[in-house]
């Protein structure tokens, strides 16, 4: 029995697994937030430009 719970894997694979869920998250979160920083300066722009004309 402690053979067996020794070789089991399955809780260690199942914490890499959300490890690097949580890493993709952190990535697509960091994304987001500078992709919504661009299109806020993008319509600013785009408001002063047609503002001035």
């Amino acid at each position: 029995m402690i053979r067996r719970f020794l070789r089991n894997e399955r809780g260690a694979t199942a914490i890499e697994y959300s490890l690097i869920a949580t890493l993709i998250a952190l990535g697509i979160i960091g994304g987001l937030g500078q992709f919504g920083t661009a299109l806020q300066l993008y319509w600013e722009n785009i408001g002063t430009k047609v503002a001035v004309h």
